[in-house]
């Protein structure tokens, strides 16, 4: 049974700086696909960046050029660093990892992030 494990969230003021980290461990059955997702109060989850094996990544527009996503594969382990914080940045931020062709798709247990102005 996979376990991903996230730490890093917090509270930080606008303008600062968090790094999240997330480890998968268990029966993992694809890491092709690792990203970060994020839910804000009175809002849907959204797509905040992931990344592929191989080092692709996508980005969602409201945070490119502030947030990096990067993954070290011997660890199973996916990062976010996060830059330049600000107020509309406040959520859970849940990580995920799967793969498309085996189906696999396993989530975190979600950590908060909270930045004040």
């Amino acid at each position: 049974q996979v376990q991903l494990v996230e730490s890093g969230g917090g509270l930080v003021r606008a303008g600062g700086s968090l790094r999240l980290s997330c480890a998968a461990s268990g029966t993992i059955v694809s890491t092709n696909l690792m990203g970060w997702y994020r839910q804000a109060p009175g809002k849907q989850r959204e797509l905040v960046a992931r990344i592929t094996r191989s080092g692709t990544t996508n980005y969602a527009d409201s945070v490119k050029g502030r947030f990096t996503i990067d993954r070290d594969n011997a660890k199973n382990t996916v990062y976010l660093q996060m830059n330049s914080l600000k107020p509309e940045d406040t959520a859970v931020y849940y990580c995920n990892c799967g793969g498309v062709i085996s189906g696999f798709n396993a989530w975190g247990q979600g950590t908060q992030v909270t930045v004040s102005s």
